[in-house]
């Protein structure tokens, strides 16, 4: 029986769509292995997630904080924004990830690049810390963070001096990254949840220019879900990362959920042409990454979510956004 003209031609677009749609594997450039209480899946769980979502590379790290479940409590807190309960800094989480991580098969392991995160970024004893975590596994850490510093609510909540990123502690560890070759990631809220300026952007941009060798992630572009909740949107953001990425190229973007919208998508689910621009401007300063936090499940659909602003991108772009580029920061033996 002949297929009708209609029909025919209908068949044929749909495989051209196929042909052309693009298969994209991605590295996840920002996944914590614990969560808050330094609690975690497991890897078997995050193999898992892995193998579903199309997740090639993984930068895991540890939470370099726990929160504390205190005595006036009679529920435990699921995060650490659950109640009014303290958090400490907790530097047993990259035990954590060291041991999980050297446990697996070496065909696995290749796939994972550890960062270190458990100290304290007011100590201006964290950089001997460090050292000696470097000098305990040799050759193990590829990075180091997520270091946070302005971290909404988390900052008040941490006991402690308030992080910055251009403290004397932190000095210290950008000295020492440039040393072994490590990049860092660092969350730096770019301005609180009330303030329509970049308030803390000296903070981060001090070091981005005192330490040319140092390669920095800047984990969510300085934005975050608590600075949304209040604010929206913030209408500087974009032009502050154009100057920004111009000024410095040891600068790197997370460009991990709270990106996403409002800021790469529209409420459409169209990709902004203006944030089209400058990553096609900067191929290779952008990455992805989940944020996910001791939990697996829906990691490849946190890095799918990217996918109609990867499809705006040129191809080679996109697919150096979601995969390559991360790789590119990691100490020169380690990158792939």
């Amino acid at each position: 029986m002949p297929v009708r003209r209609p029909l025919y031609a209908a068949l044929l677009g749909l495989l051209a769509l196929q042909a052309d749609a693009r298969d994209y594997r991605f590295s996840d450039a920002h996944l914590h292995y614990v969560d808050f209480f330094q609690e975690s899946e497991g890897m078997p769980r995050l193999l898992e997630a892995m193998a579903a979502g199309g997740v090639e590379h993984v930068m895991i790290s540890g939470i370099p904080v726990a929160k504390k479940w205190h005595e006036d409590e009679p529920k435990r807190p699921r995060y650490y924004a659950g109640d009014d309960a303290g958090a400490y800094w907790y530097s047993a989480t990259d035990v954590f990830v060291a041991e999980a991580v050297r446990r697996l098969p070496l065909e696995q392991r290749e796939r994972f690049h550890p960062f270190l995160s458990g100290f304290n970024p007011v100590d201006k004893n964290a950089d001997a810390h460090i050292r000696r975590m470097l000098e305990l596994y040799p050759g193990f850490w590829q990075g180091l963070g997520e270091v946070f510093t302005r971290h909404d609510d988390l900052t008040a909540l941490t006991y402690g001096d308030t992080p910055r990123a251009n403290n004397e502690a932190m000095t210290r560890v950008y000295h020492l990254a440039a040393e072994y070759d490590l990049p860092v990631l660092l969350h730096s809220n770019i301005t609180s949840k009330r303030e329509r300026n970049p308030l803390y952007l000296a903070e981060i941009e001090e070091p981005l220019r005192n330490h040319p060798h140092v390669r920095f992630i800047w984990a969510h572009a300085g934005t975050s879900l608590e600075l949304h909740r209040h604010q929206r949107r913030l209408d500087f953001l974009l032009p502050t990362l154009e100057r920004m990425l111009g000024e410095y190229p040891n600068l790197h973007i997370d460009l991990s959920w709270s990106v996403l919208r409002p800021y790469l998508l529209d409420a459409e689910g169209r990709a902004d042409p203006r944030w089209v621009r400058l990553v096609s401007r900067y191929p290779a300063r952008f990455m992805l990454g989940s944020d996910l936090v001791g939990r697996f499940e829906g990691q490849g659909e946190h890095l799918a979510a990217f996918r109609p602003f990867l499809d705006a991108l040129p191809e080679d772009v996109a697919r150096r956004v979601a995969r390559d580029n991360f790789l590119a920061v990691l100490p020169r033996k380690h990158r792939d």
